[in-house]
């Protein structure tokens, strides 16, 4: 039976917020199984937010999960970091309101975890199985997941007149696949469109230190990828998945997607009668075995 994970040793690190612009120091400690991911606001002495009953208030340019009288903001790219290198237990703490960006990737969080290491745990690590096709549409916007052994995605982004343009890529996400070719990537927005960001109370903390900021001639940045934008799209979608507490064996095909759409998605793996929650002795499919989903 393939075990939980948690990590050796506990990890931090410091920085700014992407969107709330504040400094915040972030830990990240190991935590017993069957524990599974939670959220704690030390500036605030906050109760445990577990992810499987995190719930999304705000999708807009980022992820935001609300506990009990608080909220934590831009969690996907430690919690892509966290899943895709096999943590299922652990705790993470905060002393302010949003994940620090780092350099706009999932990169430092990957080189973070692999430093802390990880060991195995004695109680078996549970996988959410699709069954039978799920699918979203709204506003043009698409997001299906098809039954498959492994989690694949694959991702279409279309920005028409840009320098970005359509861009698509389909990986299986595996931790040599994810740290290489989708973690490095970094999150990105347009020049004309940061004042009104910024109106609302976002990209506070933004800059071409952590983020690819595209003007009317190019990035402004070097791009570490020439497909650097759908790749992050696949990065953002891994981390989003990550809510529902457990890996997903599915393929998933999105097109023009974004946050919100991942967080329908969630929620309708969450309530769906055609995903079950199984246990694997090894990586084929068929060492899968039922468990009753409250486990």
């Amino acid at each position: 039976m393939i075990q939980q994970r948690t990590l050796k040793r506990s990890f931090e690190c410091s920085g700014i917020g992407l969107h709330s612009g504040q400094s915040v120091r972030l830990r990240v400690h190991p935590a017993r199984r069957d524990a599974g991911i939670a959220f704690v606001r030390r500036d605030l002495s906050s109760e445990p937010l577990r992810l499987k009953k995190a719930r999304v208030v705000r999708a807009d340019h980022a992820t935001t999960l609300s506990g009990k009288g608080f909220t934590v903001s831009t969690v996907e790219h430690l919690l892509a970091a966290l899943r895709v290198m096999g943590v299922d237990n652990a705790t993470i703490d905060l002393d302010g309101p949003e994940v620090p960006i780092m350099d706009g990737s999932a990169a430092p969080f990957i080189y973070l975890v692999r430093e802390a290491g990880i060991r195995r745990q004695a109680a078996p690590r549970r996988y959410l199985r699709v069954r039978e096709p799920i699918e979203i549409e709204l506003d043009g916007r698409e997001i299906v997941i098809l039954p498959a052994d492994r989690l694949r995605i694959t991702y279409t982004i279309d920005f028409p007149g840009t320098f970005i343009g359509r861009q698509s890529i389909s990986r299986t996400i595996q931790k040599q696949v994810f740290a290489e070719e989708l973690a490095p990537a970094r999150t990105f927005c347009f020049l004309k469109e940061v004042a009104a960001l910024r109106s609302r109370g976002l990209a506070l903390g933004g800059s071409l230190e952590n983020a690819v900021v595209i003007d009317e001639s190019g990035p402004m940045n070097r791009l570490r990828f020439p497909d650097e934008f759908v790749r992050h799209k696949v990065l953002d979608l891994v981390g989003d998945l990550a809510l529902l507490g457990m890996p997903v064996l599915g393929h998933v095909i999105a097109s023009k997607a974004g946050h919100s759409l991942h967080a329908h998605l969630v929620d309708a793996l969450r309530q769906s009668s055609v995903a079950d929650v199984v246990v694997r002795s090894g990586v084929s499919a068929g060492s899968l075995r039922p468990v009753a989903a409250s486990a």
